[in-house]
């Protein structure tokens, strides 16, 4: 783990190789984590990757290897085209704690506000403790929860809404 020689950067839309590998062990090591299931990801054709990353999604590489991602679904309907809501969040559990997770979210926060949005939200598990302390130190407020908002094997899992105001 060399932070020294840690990058984040947006990835393009030919990059699908580089989006499936940390999307896919995202799911494979974290499953609870998301409302994706690998089996949902692992058979889509690269054309389905390539529209996934219509929306902007950030990558942290340490020494070229993906080890971390985010992506901000941004809201099209022009009323609501202040807000985005941050999906995919995933860092590779060695790198866990050791600030690459802020600076990853401040790559998308910096990328929101140049898009003009003012909020970002997000769903967490309930179940997720470490998840919805770093999203509390980072700004982000919880607004409400949904019961029930995943069935993980048979189990209802709450969502925890958190939201963040961005300001310039």
């Amino acid at each position: 783990m060399d932070l020294e020689r840690a990058l984040i950067r947006q990835l393009s839309p030919d990059e699908i190789e580089v989006f499936r590998r940390i999307r896919l062990e995202s799911l494979r090591c974290e499953p609870a984590s998301f409302a994706s299931r690998f089996e949902d990801w692992v058979m889509l054709p690269d054309e389905a990757w390539r529209r996934r990353l219509a929306d902007p999604v950030f990558v942290a590489f340490s020494n070229s290897e993906p080890v971390g991602i985010m992506g901000l679904l941004p809201q099209r309907p022009r009323k609501m085209a202040h807000r985005a809501t941050l999906v995919m969040v995933y860092l590779r559990e060695s790198f866990r704690g050791t600030g690459l997770a802020r600076d990853l979210l401040a790559a998308v926060v910096d990328f929101a506000r140049h898009e003009e949005i003012l909020q970002l939200e997000l769903a967490v598990s309930a179940e997720t403790p470490g998840a919805i302390g770093f999203y509390h130190r980072e700004g982000f407020s919880e607004v409400g929860r949904i019961p029930g908002g995943l069935l993980d094997g048979g189990r209802e899992i709450d969502d925890v809404i958190m939201v963040r105001r961005l300001r310039s």
